[in-house]
């Protein structure tokens, strides 16, 4: 994606002008970057709860105990979106960082399940609050071992 659909689908989804069918995995991965890069990982955080329950509402998803918003899914994407971005050199341009999410494990659609259990991450609990991962800790790329 370029620079500026970046920035559109961002402000789209700012204004809730993303369909339900356009409000795919990467689409989210996308937005979450964004404001991650813009705004840090915690002000971002804020601001995707806010958006994406308002969306989901727009969009006609109930945000209830089964379904819509899911507070952990969603932390822990903003986690990995932190890590993912400061992985790069910062002469690399946002967009470039963002384009690259598409072929990467970031982009797997069952990555939270290598850290968490399905019961765990699908857990109402979950959904409401964030949890902690149950199979190991929540990062991309383990830190080399020591000797």
């Amino acid at each position: 994606m370029t620079a500026r659909e970046i920035d559109d689908l961002a402000g789209r989804f700012q204004s809730q002008a993303i369909s339900r069918a356009e409000w795919t995995h990467l689409a989210h991965l996308t937005v979450g970057a964004w404001h991650v890069h813009h705004f840090g990982a915690e002000a971002a955080l804020e601001r995707l709860r806010d958006g994406i329950r308002r969306l989901n509402e727009r969009n006609g998803v109930m945000n209830s105990s089964r379904s819509g918003y899911h507070e952990t899914i969603t932390r822990a994407y903003v986690v990995l979106l932190a890590e993912y971005l400061g992985a790069f050199p910062e002469i690399v341009p946002v967009h470039e960082r963002i384009g690259a999410i598409a072929g990467d494990v970031l982009a797997e659609k069952d990555l939270l399940l290598r850290h968490y259990s399905k019961n765990r991450l699908m857990s109402s609990d979950a959904r409401a609050q964030w949890v902690e991962p149950d199979l190991q800790p929540l990062r991309l790329r383990q830190p080399p071992e020591q000797p």
